[in-house]
């Protein structure tokens, strides 16, 4: 028995974790759902996520979670982020698979490729400074007086700041799982993106870190010139001795990657980035196999991971029973392989790729044409599936 924290989320949130919760009950996998209620309302009501909730995915490990809203441009920052650097999610795991019955225009191209993105660093680390702030202002001040390079030029008083950290040790970590999920999943590649040739001290130490990590895992590099002068961190020497060269490591600079992407993406399998640029290529990924409707998520770390779909919790759609279940059933799967469940975790994904390729209880967004009157709803496609594993 697994006891797994159940998150309902808001706005179409409880109508696709109930969604899901049938798909994964249906595998037969024994699960003690804990549901936690954490929505915009529950938030807002209490002003912060609640203790219980934090309290059950600490003792837990284990959290399937529903969207949840994010005012723009005020309130609360994203709850998402919140969870990620509270619990020291620094993985977050996003597959990008096409499926047959899908409409993309990738449908010929067999795209089956991971991004994993660092999580608790970066711009996302959330350390800014308002415009207009005498502290703004100051700092303004200090940059520019030991910058090593270019100067902040504009007027204090009308600048906002953000700072990008990147540490040794947090690239270091993320560059580890990368290999270590490729390794464990049999996957050919790993492919580092950043922006090295404009920010020499952050994405430099990225490119940095992932060379050294990718020789200790004894990774064939695609350019030999990569590997010269590089020393791999000696902790991670020898980690997996039979890994053999088996993968290969490569590096895109993000400008150029997300015009690989679009080209030419069976090329690519592992992708492993930083916060910004991994959160901007989650979605470009996402659109490569149909949409977000597809998309599946997994935030991983130390002491807990929590899985969620990529998506947002569409509120004008609530209570409709109408929007597409698809992505957080896909995050389930993910759960019950991290769980140790890989039987159940594959019945279920050839469950929902079954339903898919039939085109017959899916929802509207799922058929060629999105007023087909034949469409289900989100409980009634939740239910197909739970049949295709019977």
């Amino acid at each position: 028995m697994h006891k797994i924290t159940l998150i309902t989320g808001d706005g179409t949130g409880p109508e696709i974790v109930e969604a899901t919760r049938k798909c994964v009950d249906a595998t037969g996998v024994k699960i003690d759902w804990d549901v936690q209620e954490c929505g915009i309302e529950v938030i807002e009501a209490e002003g912060k996520v609640p203790d219980r909730v934090m309290e059950s995915i600490k003792a837990n490990k284990v959290a399937l979670k529903g969207p949840i809203t994010t005012p723009i441009g005020k309130g609360f920052r994203s709850v998402n982020v919140f969870l990620r650097q509270e619990l020291n999610l620094y993985a977050c795991v996003r597959p990008c698979k096409t499926y047959k019955g899908v409409r993309t225009y990738f449908e010929d191209s067999n795209v089956d490729l991971v991004l994993i993105r660092e999580n608790t660093e970066d711009l996302y680390a959330g350390v800014e400074f308002q415009a207009g702030d005498d502290k703004t202002a100051q700092l303004i001040k200090t940059i520019n007086e030991f910058a090593t390079g270019k100067k902040i030029n504009t007027r204090q008083d009308t600048t906002g700041v953000s700072i990008k950290p990147i540490s040794y040790e947090g690239t270091r970590r993320i560059a580890d799982f990368a290999f270590d999920y490729a390794i464990k999943n049999e996957r050919k590649s790993v492919t580092s993106v950043c922006k090295a040739n404009i920010m020499k001290f952050t994405d430099g130490l990225w490119y940095d870190e992932t060379r050294a990590t990718a020789l200790a895992y004894g990774a064939k590099f695609e350019w030999d010139e990569l590997a010269e002068g590089v020393k791999p961190d000696p902790e991670l020497v020898g980690k997996v001795a039979d890994s053999n060269g088996n993968v290969t490591y490569m590096e895109r600079l993000i400008d150029n990657m997300c015009m690989q992407l679009v080209q030419k993406p069976e090329l690519y399998d592992v992708i492993v980035t930083q916060n910004l640029y991994g959160d901007i290529l989650s979605d470009l990924c996402a659109g490569l196999v149909g949409g977000l409707g597809v998309a599946p998520g997994a935030n991983i770390g130390t002491e807990a991971a929590l899985f969620e779909a990529t998506h947002g919790s569409a509120p004008k759609y609530k209570g409709q029973n109408k929007v597409n279940p698809t992505a957080l059933i896909l995050s389930g799967k993910l759960m019950l392989d991290y769980i140790g469940e890989r039987e159940a975790a594959a019945k279920l994904e050839q469950a929902v790729a079954d339903v898919i390729a039939e085109g017959k209880d899916v929802t509207y967004d799922m058929k060629p044409n999105r007023n087909d009157p034949t469409a289900v709803g989100t409980q009634e496609m939740a239910e197909a599936i739970c049949r295709k594993m019977q």
